[in-house]
């Protein structure tokens, strides 16, 4: 099985940490992990291409994870690639917001590396 490539969004860095630690826990198969502290840096990351999957928090400096969202369907690279909100945002108009442009799924933080198989391996092509 080919070895994925993640982008990991977060404006904290021990957050991108717990994130590739819940991806790995969750066996799922990753391969080269990529960071970046916000949307900005992110769609520098993302122009270079061959990205499996993006994992993204909503509330960061310079550009937000929405505002990356709406933006990452102008970069030829980006188009396909899915994305999946981690946040503490709770509210159900957030979700809906998120899902609107263009997030593929949402994991509220806390979170357990279930539930971050369960977001993720249906859109990498894996079984559950």
């Amino acid at each position: 099985m080919k070895k994925l490539k993640v982008l990991i969004v977060d404006d904290s860095a021990v957050m991108r940490k717990i994130v590739e630690r819940a991806l790995r826990q969750a066996g799922l198969e990753i391969g080269e992990v990529l960071e970046a502290s916000n949307g900005a840096e992110a769609l520098v990351e993302v122009e270079k291409g061959s990205l499996d999957i993006i994992l993204s928090d909503i509330n960061m400096p310079v550009m937000d994870g929405l505002e990356f969202l709406k933006n990452l369907s102008k970069v030829e690279a980006g188009k396909g690639v899915p994305v999946v909100m981690i946040t503490t945002e709770g509210s159900e108009a957030r979700v809906v917001e998120a899902l609107s442009v263009g997030a593929k799924g949402y994991i509220r933080k806390p979170f357990t590396p279930e539930q971050v198989k369960e977001r993720v391996a249906p859109l990498i092509g894996v079984l559950k």
